[in-house]
């Protein structure tokens, strides 16, 4: 983890925002504070950021709307931090494109290390896979993964922006195709734990992952279900070395 990491807290709640600020920058962070989308799309157009803390309920637009818009055009991980925090509301930010989602109250100690997990995740490969593949351009099916650029290529050579959680979990699955996975092995190679109980991570992260490789979920072909183990990718993967 870079000291210099940039987090970007967006809530409308000056104190929770003076809060994250505050404990994040103790933590060794560059943190930037908006308060509504427009002053998100603001720092997005002057400064780099790493990272995105972004809550749903904004004066100007919902949150759920400038996750999936931000994910259409960028890779920037993003934690959705609200006090909708039912489980529907849950499963609707992930499937929108946020890497994680945090109820309030929360405390600092929990989203600092959710950033950690999720910037970890979004850079680094699982430990389970033995041969370094952060040169590597794949191909599967027609399509193209660049992992150096993070960048996945339609058959007809359309970019598709994808989220932390969905590259590292299509990562998992082009290293190890046509090997059946259980739901345990993809979360804890692609998010570095072990699976909770009751926790629909991976499957509402394989779903997604179908959407954005235009799978049919009602009858797949590239990532199968195998019922009662896991998932398999059932395609001939090639890999050479990108030249970005």
């Amino acid at each position: 983890m870079a000291a210099s990491d940039h987090i970007l807290v967006v809530d409308d709640d000056p104190e929770i925002c003076k809060l994250v600020g505050d404990f994040f920058h103790k933590n060794g962070f560059q943190v930037t504070s908006a308060h509504n989308g427009k002053g998100l799309q603001d720092v997005l157009d002057r400064q780099k950021v790493d990272l995105v803390v972004l809550d749903l309920m904004l004066p100007d637009e919902d949150g759920l709307v400038l996750c999936r818009n931000l994910r259409s055009r960028s890779n920037i991980p993003v934690i959705i931090l609200s006090s909708r925090g039912e489980e529907m509301d849950r499963i609707i930010g992930l499937e929108m494109g946020a890497d994680d989602y945090i109820p309030k109250p929360f405390h600092p100690r929990e989203l600092l290390a959710r950033v950690k997990s999720v910037l970890r995740r979004s850079r680094a490969l699982p430990d389970d896979v033995s041969e370094d593949d952060s040169g590597a351009l794949y191909r599967f099916a027609g399509w193209t993964l660049d992992v150096p650029t993070r960048q996945l290529y339609t058959p007809a050579g359309d970019k598709i922006f994808l989220s932390g959680g969905e590259f590292a979990l299509l990562r998992v699955f082009l290293n190890h195709p046509n090997k059946i996975l259980t739901r345990d092995q993809l979360l804890t190679f692609s998010h570095g734990r072990e699976i909770e109980p009751y926790d629909r991570t991976i499957d509402m992260q394989v779903s997604r992952l179908r959407r954005r490789l235009r799978d049919d979920p009602k009858s797949p072909e590239l990532i199968k279900t195998v019922r009662s183990l896991g998932y398999v990718f059932s395609s001939r993967v090639e890999r050479t070395e990108s030249k970005k």
